[in-house]
């Protein structure tokens, strides 16, 4: 066990209740000096009890405990949570209190870091527990959830299996060749057991893409020349009169930010000046912060005039967007039309008209609209997608290698990168595992 650790795990304000979490050598037995009720050292694990915390001979505060026995806590170590008042003064108090007698205050993530290193949860675990305290929508906190339970960490667990047996079968052609039982390796058969994990990784980065914009909210810019309904579409997404709307073009004279809960996703919308020459120098600087945040925009939604002829300004915005990721919207369509350019969504801002067609597009462009969080197989933290995308250029490697007829134990060195790559993302070393793996297929008699 680790030494005893306390910290504030509410947010710091007056409240109904404060939770004080405590844990570590001799929680129970410290929390219980200062604690007036039953003997908390004689009680059972998994119990409330009722009572009163006392500063020498002063009471502090009416409280329930929470009493945890090591190992069911969620650090591993005996655990106590005092669920006091939630008044900012009495909070403190009682922190102060056990602060004076024994405990030190914990450090951010500690009992996380904690829960980690007793073997109560992994690293993906861990992680998913700051994921879900930061989830923006319905899909983040379903995917937060699958790390929490264990959905992601068994699949990276299932790709680490393959990339034993594959290692184990490398390693006793090397280290045992006198022994006529055990399968030669075979450079075809190697190839393709690789290749296979190679496609499965494949799969899990092409479905960690959308969910990365699932839990950090899409980047989406709205753009156009002025007076065009940029504005109005902000406003009207978002239900509320966030950006000024007006006749007079370039009324919007910088980017105008706000988020929208859209289908389970996250938006982070930006109305943009509109994009014209000006001589107007504050305009300009509009305009240019415009055009830099179509290069840092995810998605971009184009506004064109149904009542205008396609000017070169709208053929400019179109050229500048044509490599993004986009939706074409015609505005105003309750006015005469003049305008024949083919768009993919046809619009009357003004009467609320092609907002939810505009909003189902959206989803369809992301490829989020069918997304399902119980299916597992994708990876939603830039960490564990970075180090599974370093574990599959790897097994290419390794598969180059194979091409070129290159020793078994050479084609063994990519293989063991790879998996160590994938046993970061978890927080495990492999050397044990290795070893482990390989006695418990192999009845080597010595």
């Amino acid at each position: 066990m680790f030494e005893p650790i306390c910290a504030i795990c509410t947010p710091y304000g007056s409240s109904a209740i404060s939770v004080i979490r405590c844990s570590g050598t001799n929680t129970i037995e410290l929390v219980n000096k200062i604690f007036k009720g039953k003997d908390l050292t004689k009680l059972e694990g998994n119990t409330i009890n009722y009572g009163h915390i006392y500063d020498m001979d002063e009471v502090i505060d009416e409280v329930m405990i929470s009493l945890f026995r090591a190992p069911k806590s969620f650090t591993g170590e005996d655990s106590i949570e005092i669920n006091c008042h939630g008044g900012i003064y009495v909070t403190n108090r009682v922190l102060k209190t056990l602060l004076n007698n024994g405990f030190r205050m914990a450090e951010p993530g500690e009992f996380s870091k904690r829960a980690f290193l007793n073997g109560r949860i992994d690293l993906v675990q861990a992680e998913s527990i700051m994921d879900m305290v930061s989830a923006k929508n319905k899909l983040a906190l379903g995917i937060a959830n699958n790390g929490i339970s264990k959905r992601t960490s068994n699949m990276i667990n299932n790709l680490e299996q393959e990339l034993l047996d594959i290692l184990v079968d490398i390693e006793v052609n090397i280290d045992y060749p006198e022994y006529t039982d055990i399968p030669e390796i075979e450079y075809n058969n190697l190839n393709s057991r690789i290749d296979n994990v190679v496609k499965k990784m494949d799969r899990i980065l092409e479905k960690s893409s959308s969910v990365k914009l699932i839990r950090e909210g899409v980047k989406t810019v709205i753009v156009g020349k002025p007076n065009v309904g940029k504005s109005s579409l902000l406003n009207v997404l978002l239900d509320e009169e966030k950006a000024i709307v007006s006749d007079i073009e370039g009324t919007t004279r910088d980017y105008i930010e706000g988020c929208l809960n859209l289908g389970g996703i996250t938006l982070n919308l930006i109305d943009t000046a509109g994009i014209r020459k000006t001589s107007d120098e504050i305009e300009t600087i509009g305009v240019e912060r415009s055009l830099t945040k179509i290069n840092e925009a995810e998605l971009v939604l184009v506004l064109l005039d149904n009542s205008r002829d396609l000017t070169d300004l709208d053929l400019e915005i179109l050229d500048k967007t044509k490599d993004k990721k986009r939706i074409i919207i015609m505005n105003k369509t309750d006015l005469e039309s003049k305008n024949d350019y083919k768009a993919d969504v046809y619009m009357s801002i003004n009467d609320n008209k092609g907002i939810e067609e505009l909003e189902d597009k959206i989803l369809n462009i992301l490829n989020l609209n069918d997304f399902n969080v119980l299916d597992s197989n994708y990876l939603s933290n830039v960490r564990h997608i970075s180090l599974l995308e370093q574990a599959r250029n790897s097994l290419n490697e390794a598969k180059g290698a194979i091409a070129n007829m290159l020793e078994v134990d050479m084609i063994s060195i990519d293989i063991k990168n790879a998996l160590d790559s994938i046993l970061e993302i978890v927080g495990k070393s492999n050397t044990e595992l290795v070893i482990d793996r390989l006695f418990s297929r192999f009845c080597l008699g010595k």
